[in-house]
């Protein structure tokens, strides 16, 4: 990669600084870090090296951060943010949401949380209205106005009874849905993730027919325990008496959350708050690209075209496919 005096300008420019200081400031830290950033050529050119590059982005991130970190503590200094209203959709492990509440009290303890649950659309239309301020929420959602966090993505098994043949088995395939899964989480409290999870079934070979609804993930377990069907549910759920648990084989699908705040109207101490929660909290997101992680879902493979996967072995996250 060649760079030219002009690409030094712009860098300046972006930093806020002149050339020659960034020159200088460059050529210090190179020094002082015992790395190399760049090196001249004949020509009068300066080639970035590949520590240059990562610096780069790493930098930038850091700069991000730091200017984040400061639109905080000025709004902190200016009393602009007497309260926190935090909202929680119902597939969301509620854990998460209750460690999302204390750590914003741990940032700003004299300004207190209000949380609220409801449905992802809700959620959406209140950030938009100024109604929530940040809310856990279950992917899929794309928003113009919105900035979506992908914060963990967890497998969904299969629950049933404990006394189902399915039970009796360490591991089900995709085939043994048929028939038998027949408990869902109502369409309408989040039609987006309905609609994929049909088209992910669909495309597994396993036709949705006739099923139960159930308007909070409790009400999924009530009619599995009442010998309804089995439902998909996240692993990690907490389950009530009588219930367990199945991994499929042979497939990647997973249940994604996500923390969602306006672009431009929120409190400055969300992206701070959302920067440390991600760090603390996310995972199952270090094999994803960050392409995959912007549009991020429920998620699965070709079915078909893969063996299935060693009862043991982890699944391998993908991509959502549109």
């Amino acid at each position: 990669m060649i760079l030219e005096k002009k690409g030094l300008r712009a860098a300046a420019d972006e930093l806020h600084t002149t050339q020659p200081n960034l020159t200088v400031q460059a050529r210090q830290f190179q020094e002082n870090a015992e790395v190399r950033l760049f090196r001249r050529t004949s020509g009068n050119h300066i080639r970035v090296t590949d520590t240059g590059v990562a610096f780069a982005v790493i930098a930038k991130h850091l700069l991000e951060a730091r200017d984040e970190a400061i639109d905080a503590i000025r709004s902190i200094s200016r009393g602009e943010i007497t309260a926190i209203r935090c909202g929680c959709s119902s597939l969301v492990d509620p854990n998460l949401f209750r460690a999302l509440c204390s750590l914003h009290q741990e940032l700003l303890p004299s300004a207190p949380v209000q949380p609220t649950h409801g449905d992802v659309p809700q959620f959406a239309e209140e950030i938009c209205t100024g109604q929530v301020d940040v809310a856990l929420i279950t992917l899929p959602l794309k928003h113009p106005d919105l900035h979506i966090e992908v914060i963990r993505r967890e497998r969904l098994v299969v629950c049933c009874r404990m006394d189902s043949p399915l039970a009796a088995r360490s591991a089900l395939h995709v085939s043994d849905l048929q028939d038998h899964l027949r408990v869902f989480y109502s369409p309408h409290r989040h039609p987006d993730a309905h609609k994929r999870l049909i088209e992910m079934l669909g495309s597994a070979g396993v036709e949705v027919r006739e099923y139960s609804r159930a308007s909070h993930p409790s009400e999924m377990q009530a009619l599995v325990r009442e010998g309804f069907g089995v439902a998909l549910v996240r692993e990690g759920t907490v389950l009530e008496g009588q219930l367990t648990t199945r991994p499929i084989m042979g497939v990647d699908w997973t249940l994604d959350t996500a923390l969602i705040y306006h672009k431009q109207r929120h409190p400055k101490t969300v992206p701070v708050l959302a920067r440390k929660f991600k760090r603390q909290f996310g995972e199952g997101l270090l094999k994803m690209s960050q392409n995959a992680l912007s549009n991020a879902s429920l998620t699965a493979p070709s079915h078909k075209s893969r063996q299935p996967q060693p009862e043991d072995e982890k699944p391998v996250q993908l991509r959502l496919l549109n």
